[in-house]
């Protein structure tokens, strides 16, 4: 904002606009999951992530299936296992390498672009294996790094060659600029860099703004963009914002505001302000 400049330009200017996927949040059962895809697809979004965690594998794998019957070849599908790290409400272990082994030949079925958090984030060698077995057999991506915070745990990830795609989050891990020189190692190496951005808008904007700055849509194909009504809305995600962030046919403008481009809504923080907090 000092400077005058957006901060994507001040980090490169790779690029101001930005590929989005639609990221659903919600366990639907299968009818409402397909009717979802169809609302993503007219409202132009190509790609669409669908997260695991239903009563049964069996249940998450069926809503795969009918949704790529639905949609065919017009939505590239993504799947977040979310084994990569545990609530303290979480009972069950993470999978194991011959579970997520399973499961990929299932997903690859399916055409599934990319596989996300199939194992613990500290399971290196399982990671490595994995990537390395669907490098062999064939197309499907390995992702992960949502909640992955240390520098060092990124050069493990790198160095043992464990993920296709990086999706660290510049709010839970060293800022925009710690993560910057981290996106451009990641594109150099020939892998993807696409952080994860669930969060307001707030986080949303600063992760945009690293992702355009460095790698640009080149580097990171898609970028995240959390929208699951109606629990998940532009209006609840953005609610700290003077104007909710917007996409078009499945893109995002950053523009040339300087900083972020961020207009807080004061007056609704004023009003929801709490001096105190409450976690259920």
């Amino acid at each position: 904002r000092i400077e005058g400049r957006p901060v994507w330009q001040m980090l490169g200017g790779t690029s101001s606009r930005l590929r989005l996927y639609a990221s659903s949040a919600v366990h639907r059962a299968v009818p409402d999951m397909v009717a979802t895809a169809h609302r993503m697809l007219d409202a132009g979004f190509e790609a669409m992530k669908i997260r695991f965690g239903r009563p049964s594998i069996d249940d998450d794998l069926a809503v795969i299936s009918a949704v790529r019957d639905a949609v065919g070849d017009r939505l590239t599908l993504m799947v977040d296992c979310n084994q990569g790290w545990r609530m303290p409400w979480d009972t069950s272990q993470p999978w194991s390498l011959e579970t997520a082994t399973t499961i990929a030949a299932r997903l690859q079925a399916e055409q599934v672009f990319w596989m996300e958090e199939p194992l613990h984030r500290g399971d290196y060698a399982g990671l490595a294996a994995l990537r390395g077995h669907l490098a062999e057999t064939g197309t499907m991506l390995v992702a992960g790094g949502e909640m992955t915070r240390e520098p060092y745990e990124f050069r493990e990830l790198l160095e043992r060659d464990c993920l296709d795609v990086f999706q660290p989050d510049c709010v839970c891990s060293q800022g925009i600029s710690g993560l910057a020189s981290l996106a451009r190692e990641v594109v150099t190496r020939g892998k993807v860099f696409t952080p994860h951005t669930w969060g307001n808008g707030i986080g949303m904007l600063a992760n945009l703004h690293l992702t355009a700055g460095t790698v640009g849509h080149e580097g990171s194909l898609w970028v995240e963009w959390p929208y699951d009504p109606p629990e998940w809305t532009i209006e609840r995600r953005d609610y700290p914002l003077a104007t909710h962030l917007g996409a078009a046919g499945g893109w995002i403008e950053l523009g040339d505001s300087p900083g972020l481009g961020i207009v807080l809504d004061e007056a609704l923080l004023a009003r929801t302000a709490s001096s105190t907090a409450t976690f259920r």
